[in-house]
């Protein structure tokens, strides 16, 4: 699989529940160690609280890390509908913990899976959801006068993103190219410069 989704920024959201507080936190994350480190900084950060749900799912190359956690609450009514938020909208690479102030009213075990689960989903829209594609490193080496002619190419049908450029005996481009466009790119790459092009591939 080469895209998947995740969440765009840090985003916060703030409900009520029968006199009870719920603030949800979500951010993107790159590994299980962010994930966890975050949880700590928002339970060192509301360490007054009742509780501090949370959530993550974590899902790279080499790495696929799950776990939700109630934090007290009773078991399966807190921790859980939170990552089915995630789960269900295919959201990856992303952790949640949803604060809670207790009231002094009990929402039962079906008004407190809403109540996490509904300041998740708030959490997760402020933070925006957006796609992700699988990308490869190409360093790429031609003369000048093919530059704005490459630059259209990758960024007309987008294929990528340059994110360096080099000037000197020739232009050196570094680019990010989205893998499932790759060899099409250096289809029309290579056609384009009638082959006088050197590409190299980052390792």
């Amino acid at each position: 699989m080469t895209t998947h989704k995740t969440l765009k920024s840090p985003g916060e959201a703030k409900k009520e529940f029968k006199n009870s507080t719920f603030t949800g936190h979500a951010r993107p994350v790159k590994n299980e160690n962010e994930a966890k480190e975050f949880i700590k900084q928002i339970k060192e950060r509301h360490n007054d609280a009742d509780h501090n749900v949370s959530a993550y799912l974590i899902k790279n190359n080499n790495e696929l890390a799950m776990k939700y956690a109630d934090d007290g609450e009773p078991a399966g009514s807190s921790g859980k509908p939170i990552f089915k938020m995630l789960e269900l909208n295919g959201i990856q690479n992303a952790v949640v913990v949803v604060t809670r102030y207790f009231g002094g009213t009990k929402l039962g075990f079906g008004g407190l899976a809403r109540a996490y689960r509904e300041t998740a989903v708030a959490a997760i829209e402020n933070a925006g959801i957006i796609e992700v594609h699988e990308t490869v490193n190409l360093n790429i080496y031609f003369g000048y006068p093919q530059a704005q002619k490459i630059k259209n190419l990758i960024l007309v049908k987008d294929y990528g993103n340059i994110t360096a450029e080099k000037y000197s005996d020739a232009v050196e481009f570094t680019l990010e190219i989205i893998k499932e466009k790759e060899n099409e790119f250096i289809g029309n790459l290579s056609d384009l410069t009638k082959n006088k092009v050197k590409i190299e591939y980052q390792s």
